[in-house]
């Protein structure tokens, strides 16, 4: 019975991973890693069953026919009077049970056989053997594999002839004639030895090109010892083992025991002298002494091969002599041409969850991303967006049913500007509500809503079954009026049990009409659905290609048996019109399409030509790179926007990479999980193998369209490992590189409640020398031990500009102290005024938290800008963070205000100095004041009353205990001031 589910389990998996594959037009992919893992299989277990099996079958008929009588031999005639009448099926059992073993690890190592086959040459050779990079990426791993297994059939052949011999008579360990195996025995060991000493042979000679991955010397690479000493002795050890390994052979002829016994202490001993002693010697007594000056050439290699394989070699460098003196004239010119991304993505996620959920059964990621698009009058701006994901049916109706064929998808893009706050505090939305409007849907046009694929949501739907929630009618608001607070905090209406799923007999009732006709012209899925109104509930049925067809019901039966759930067999609206819709999330679904890509951890949706995509950053790694540094790629990519567990390397054991390019942009349809993979980088050498592995999958770049190319970013994760890089190999100077004094470090997040790393930035900046701000990821680093700031690294991540991709690095002066984000941080905390506004919040029930803290070139010198979110207190069930200060830092100096324009301003001498859109505004005409008894205007003092009670009533809603207080002391000045002119 084991076996049988076992070989069902296995059948059905096998069976719908075929389906899945020509599913989404990857059945290609699917073939061929499986004839490749066949095929290594059968070669592996072949060779494994031929060696092994000769080398039993040649032991037992090698048994000598007469046995010397002794208590040892005794003692075996029972185990061979056991064995013998079993000892071909005990001989099969052995050979196929290691034939099967080693063809299963063989199968695990495709990806190195295709890359061998396939290998593409990089055009560039390495400094010490003239090869070409791909001898050292594709063909050297694979002979290494191969090594390896022909030493395990050898080993594991001689073991079993010990075996075979000794339980014969061949190998004896008691003989009074001193005899201890006969001549037969002695030739079949001295030919497997010799074998063995072979491969070592062979090994050795590998090694010698392995050197080029060596961690001896204080760089990564071939060092000054290896070439000049291991080299050298690694040839010697070639030439001895291929003497040694003829000595074992000529045993057949000499046939006794002291030829393989010379030849193995010849060649233990020449490794011990010639392998360890030797180059330990000139290490210690050579290099050591004069490590700086011999290993320089060495640490040069490392240096550019490094950047190289990162792709930073050409990296902008700039010297950057920060000002931290800000005058008010160059605040208002500057700040007239610098937009300032306010809105952070890990903050606002919370507001989007409050004004946009709409019902509790939606959600959005704990970190939205940052997008472009136009604004009304067709800039490009900084945008805020995230899906409106389904998270499941609401707890008390969470049955399989509901869960797999009611709620089975999530509704809408939801985009709010990243450099707008409304007067509360809250993101101005520009895509918002079900059905979405906006300005974006102005922009963009219709688009199909419905999000079937994402990060959220059961492991796989079935559609076409039931009538599918599609989203609640009181959403459809008549107006189109940008949600307010009171829609956000108006009590969320849940469906009852009744209305939260329409069985599968369920008729459209007389005169029951769908609420949502699709509109004039309309094209796409949304089109031709059948939308019907079940209470407040709009439903619809799945009319897209996504998914497998449940055409059968052995169909029905394989996925019962993949998912262990009978229901799926049971449950009678399950028809064979209906599909299956699993492998839901973007990055599983690249992923499996590319098995040889490492996909980015950070996918976004855009919506692109009338749908909405998830767009997916997708690398080509390696790990055979010569001279250029390993770094752990999950450790790399780990900061507080990360919870550790970052999307795993796929190619690459341990995740060690030190080869990575964003040679793919991959898309995956929202509605139908359509996957697409464009070659981005057509040179990458990696990409040209595996595109030669698996013809016809990626698409070239010429296919994309303009829309797709809009709204492409240079991913995260490459550049934390770029930046991860750069702290030290910004170094191109070998001196320096190996006193290490000028190394950085990427800092501590210090608005986080962690010691991760502070993440990258996505934002607008006017970088120094250029006529136009950028859209760019940024980064900070500060000294090795120290918290100033020591350079500013930003990479162009607009794909339609001619600069996207380049990094551009601004170095601080290293005899001047510009504060780092840790010391900034502290100077808020610190300063008086800041501790002015900080401390009534801080000491009241509301919740404040610190947005992303900014770094951004400005007027000369680094501006930095935190908001500032307070949340209400309480069970906060229905708070969510309003951005009401904003704090901005420039050289020693802080300040907070209510705006951006208000922080700036008061920079200078508490905030006298004019802000910046002072020039562009006309001045403000004086208000109209109330006459006084006499006819003359109140004087000034009544005026600054009367504005301070205003103010004072505006800010009752933020902190109501403090502006009470205000206003009572505003309240008595009016009272005083009219007193003494007379008033009432």
């Amino acid at each position: 019975m084991v076996v049988i589910i076992a070989a069902l389990m296995l059948a059905a998996n096998f069976l719908t991973d075929y389906r899945w594959f020509s599913s989404v037009g990857y059945t290609s992919v699917f073939l061929t890693e499986l004839w490749t893992r066949a095929l290594l299989f059968v070669a592996a277990a072949l060779v494994m069953a031929v060696i092994v099996g000769a080398s039993i079958f040649f032991a037992y008929r090698a048994r000598p026919g007469i046995r010397p009588m002794n208590l040892e031999q005794q003692g075996l005639d029972r185990y061979r009077q056991s064995i013998d009448p079993h000892r071909k099926l005990f001989f099969w059992i052995a050979v196929g049970a290691l034939a099967l073993l080693s063809g299963a690890a063989a199968s695990g190592d495709w990806r190195s056989y295709l890359q061998f086959v396939n290998g593409v040459d990089f055009g560039l050779a390495d400094p010490e053997f003239g090869m070409d990079i791909a001898f050292f990426a594709f063909t050297y791993p694979f002979l290494r594999i191969l090594l390896g297994y022909l030493y395990a059939a050898v080993v594991l052949a001689f073991i079993a002839a010990v075996i075979v011999h000794y339980l014969y008579g061949g190998v004896r360990l008691q003989n009074d004639t001193g005899q201890r195996a006969t001549p037969a025995a002695r030739v079949h060991l001295s030919v497997l030895l010799g074998l063995f000493v072979l491969l070592r042979a062979g090994s050795y000679w590998l090694d010698r090109y392995g050197l080029v991955f060596s961690e001896r010397g204080y760089t990564f690479g071939a060092s000054y010892t290896d070439v000049h000493a291991v080299k050298t002795a690694l040839t010697i050890l070639t030439v001895i083992s291929v003497i040694c390994a003829v000595l074992f052979f000529a045993n057949v002829y000499f046939k006794n025991t002291m030829v393989p016994m010379a030849s193995l202490g010849l060649l233990v001993l020449s490794a011990v002298l010639v392998g360890v002693a030797y180059p330990e010697i000139v290490q210690r007594f050579q290099v050591s002494p004069n490590e700086q000056r011999l290993e320089s050439p060495y640490i040069e290699r490392n240096i550019e091969y490094t950047r190289q394989a990162y792709d930073i070699a050409d990296a902008e460098v700039q010297d950057y002599d920060a000002t931290t003196e800000l005058s008010t004239s160059d605040l208002v010119q500057e700040a007239q041409g610098t937009t300032v991304r306010l809105a952070d993505p890990s903050v606002v996620s919370q507001t989007f969850q409050q004004m946009q959920q709409v019902r509790g059964f939606y959600q959005f990621p704990d970190v939205l991303e940052v997008d472009r698009y136009p604004d009304s009058e067709g800039n490009l701006i900084d945008t805020i967006v995230a899906v409106r994901e389904l998270d499941g049916p609401p707890s008390d109706q969470n049955n399989w049913l509901n869960r797999h064929l009611i709620y089975t998808h999530g509704y809408g893009m939801v985009a709010a500007a990243g450099t707008e706050i409304d007067a509360e505090g809250r993101p101005v939305f520009t895509e918002y509500n079900i059905p979405p409007r906006g300005e974006l849907s102005e922009v963009v046009g219709e688009y199909e809503p419905r999000v079937y694929y994402g990060r959220e949501g059961a492991d796989y739907v079935i559609v076409q079954a039931e009538e599918e929630y599609d989203y609640p009618l009181d959403a459809e608001q008549e107006n189109t009026d940008v949600p307010t607070l009171e829609d956000a905090v108006e009590p969320e209406v849940s469906p009852s049990p009744d209305e939260a799923r329409v069985p599968a007999d369920a008729e459209q009732t007389e005169g029951e009409e769908a609420q949502e006709a699709p509109a004039e012209g309309e094209e796409g899925p949304q089109e031709e659905s059948e939308d019907t109104a079940a209470g407040s509930q709009a439903y619809n049925r799945y009319e897209g290609d996504g998914g497998v067809q449940l055409a059968s019901f052995f169909d029905r039966v394989l996925y019962a048996i993949k998912y262990q759930e009978p229901n799926i067999l049971l449950n009678s609206a399950i028809t064979d019109d209906s599909r299956i819709i699993y492998e839901r999330d973007p990055l599983d679904r690249v992923e499996k399409v590319a098995p040889f890509l490492t996909v980015d951890s950070r996918p976004y949706p855009a919506v692109v030509d009338g749908r909405i995509m998830w767009i997916v950053d997708a690398y080509t790694t390696s790990d055979g790179y010569p001279y250029a540094n390993r770094i752990d790629f999950t450790q790399a990519v780990t900061d507080t926007f990360t919870d550790g567990s970052v999307q795993q390397v796929n190619a690459l054991p341990g995740n060690q990479v030190n080869y990575i390019r964003n040679s793919v942009k991959a898309t995956v349809d929202a509605y139908d999980g359509t996957v697409t993979l464009y070659a981005w980088d057509e040179e990458d050498p990696v990409l040209q193998t595996w595109m030669d592995a698996f013809p016809d999958i990626v698409t070239d770049r010429d296919e994309m369209s303009d829309e797709l190319i809009e709204h492409l970013r240079y991913p995260d994760d490459l550049f934390k490992v770029q930046r991860e890089i750069m702290r030290e190999y910004h170094v191109t100077e070998a001196s320096a590189f190996y006193g290490g004094q000028d190394f950085w470090t990427v800092p501590n997040d210090p608005t986080g409640a962690t010691d991760r790393p502070e993440p990258p930035y996505r934002q607008t900046i006017h970088f120094p020398g250029e006529e136009e701000e950028a859209f760019s990821l940024t980064t900070t680093y500060v000294p090795r031990g120290r918290e100033n700031l020591a350079a500013f690294m930003a990479v162009n991540s607009d794909p339609n500009s001619e600069d996207y991709g380049q990094l551009k690095l601004l170095e601080l002066p290293r005899s001047t102290v510009i504060f780092g984000p840790g010391q900034v941080q502290n100077a808020f905390d610190a300063d008086a005024d800041v501790r002015e506004v900080l401390l009534p919040l801080e000491q009241s029930n509301a919740q404040v938290t610190r947005g992303n803290l900014l770094t951004l070139p400005f007027a000369g010198g680094l501006l930095y800008v935190e908001p500032l979110y307070v949340q209400a207190g309480g069970d906060g069930a229905a708070s969510f963070p309003l951005l009401q200060q904003v704090m901005v830092g420039f050289g020693e100096e802080v300040a907070i205000g209510s705006n951006l324009p208000d922080a700036l301003s008061n920079l200078f001498d508490d905030g006298e100095a004019p802000p910046p859109e002072a020039e562009e505004e006309p001045a403000e005409e004086e208000p109209e004041q109330p006459e006084a008894g006499s006819g003359d205007n109140p004087d000034q003092d009544l005026t600054d009353a009367l504005n301070e009670a205003v103010e004072a009533w505006e800010e009752s809603r933020e902190s109501q205990e403090e502006a009470d207080e205000r206003l009572r002391e505003a309240l008595e000045a009016i009272q005083e001031q009219m007193d003494e002119q007379g008033g009432n």
